[in-house]
């Protein structure tokens, strides 16, 4: 073959018979650990949340599922062995005393514990606790107007630090409303100026973000479905009291015994 003038001619080198059986067992044994290696790296760099590498594929829907399944129990176990329950009869017995003097309790919070505020005021009201749920963003424009001095207001948030839902806040304590708060922050700003604080703390959301309210609205209504059962169990409510607040519906024909 013809050499261009740019070529350098090719040098033969010649490697003894001993000389190139080693040095194929050299690479033979490098190549497998070398592999190994890259493997690893690619694995730690698309794990999920790692910024310097590719993102490793998502869970099929129903390993999702049964992932968020696993972490639900999980979040709720643990919110079970740190619950004080203590802290659920003196935000009981602050709602008797309440009532005792005939006042009444209502339930506020800001975007998806606002859901909850209007769900736990019906659950209060059916069984003998009248609750009233409160527009948080309009307690500041004349809602306000609803809350008599001395009466209870249960304020759900899970950072404790929404701005709104504090100047909700700050406005009823001005006539002496009492606060109890239902919170994943014990550090929040909500926390702090609450007369009771029922912690409703999780770890993890679920899903791929972590970010979407999953865990901690069951964690809430976890916590004051207890408070309910609490107050219930100290009034000792009747089938027949229950089936006269409950009329209508399955419910109420089967507390009539129907």
């Amino acid at each position: 073959m013809a050499i261009s003038p740019d070529q350098k001619p090719f040098k033969v080198v010649v490697v003894e018979a001993s000389r190139s059986e080693d040095l194929a067992g050299s690479v033979l044994s490098i190549a497998p650990q070398a592999a190994l290696g890259d493997a690893s790296v690619r694995a730690e760099e698309n794990q999920p949340g790692n910024l310097n590498g590719n993102v490793s594929e998502p869970e099929s829907p129903a390993g999702a599922v049964e992932t968020f399944f696993d972490l639900v129990i999980g979040e709720l176990s643990s919110l079970r062995t740190r619950s004080e329950i203590d802290a659920i009869e003196r935000a009981a017995d602050l709602i008797l005393d309440c009532e005792s003097r005939g006042g009444r309790v209502h339930v506020t919070g800001i975007g998806k514990s606002e859901h909850i505020a209007r769900y736990v005021a019906s659950l209060l009201s059916s069984t003998g606790t009248p609750a009233y749920f409160l527009h948080a963003t309009e307690c500041i424009h004349g809602c306000a107007g609803q809350v008599c001095p001395n009466e209870i207001a249960i304020a759900i948030s899970n950072s404790g630090t929404t701005p709104e839902l504090l100047s909700a806040i700050e406005t009823l304590r001005e006539f002496g409303t009492k606060i109890i708060a239902v919170s994943g922050n014990r550090d929040s700003e909500l926390a702090r100026i609450a007369d009771v604080l029922l912690d409703a703390g999780v770890d993890n959301e679920g899903g791929e973000l972590n970010l979407v309210p999953r865990a901690s609205i069951l964690a809430k209504i976890y916590v004051l479905c207890s408070l309910s059962v609490a107050l219930e169990a100290h009034k000792g409510l009747t089938r027949e009291q229950y089936a006269r607040w409950h009329p209508g519906g399955a419910l109420g024909r089967l507390a009539r015994g129907e």
